[in-house]
C-alpha cells in the first residue's frame, strides 16, 4: 500500500535562503509514516499505552536530489517494502508537483516502551500490515 500525505513548507522549515533545511526532510518523512500508520488504524499513543510498544527509526538512507523551498506543497509518499517480525522497511519519496526531490529507505523497529529493546509487533497490528503486504 502506498500512502500519500501533503505538507506545506513553512518559513520555520527553511534556512535563510528559503530552502528547506536538510534535517526537516526527515520530519516530513516521519509525518508521512505516522499518517500511514493512522490510515492503517494504528494509533501510536494507544499502542504505547495498551501494549507498551512504539516504533523507532533504526536505520535510514536518504538522497537529496533537488531542494524544496518556502511555500512549496510537497507530497510525501510512503510504501512498505518489507515486513519483519519486529520491523518495517519503508521507501519514501518527497515530490513537488510530481518532481522527485528526495528519496529514502527507512527501517523502523518496534520497541518496548519500558526498556527500548526490540520487540515483536503486536499480532493484531502485524496481521494488518501483512494483509496489505500481500496485495
Amino acid at each position: 500500500m502506498q500512502h500519500r500525505f501533503d505538507v506545506r513548507v513553512y518559513y520555520e522549515d527553511t534556512d535563510m535562503g528559503g530552502v528547506v533545511f536538510y534535517a526537516n526532510y526527515l520530519k516530513f518523512m516521519e509525518r508521512g509514516r505516522t499518517e500511514w500508520l493512522r490510515a492503517m488504524g494504528v494509533n501510536q499513543f494507544e499502542l504505547a499505552q495498551s501494549a507498551q510498544r512504539m516504533f523507532m527509526v533504526a536505520k535510514l538512507d536518504i538522497k537529496y536530489l533537488l531542494p524544496a523551498k518556502l511555500d512549496d506543497l510537497l507530497q510525501i509518499e510512503s510504501e512498505v517494502t518489507r515486513l519483519g517480525r519486529a520491523s518495517l522497511h519503508f521507501r519514501q519519496t518527497i515530490r513537488r508537483n510530481g518532481e522527485l526531490l528526495t528519496q529514502g529507505n527507512i527501517q523502523v523497529c518496534c520497541v518496548e516502551t519500558v526498556n527500548m529493546r526490540v520487540a515483536a509487533i503486536p499480532e493484531s497490528i502485524h496481521t494488518k500490515f501483512a494483509a496489505i503486504n500481500r496485495d
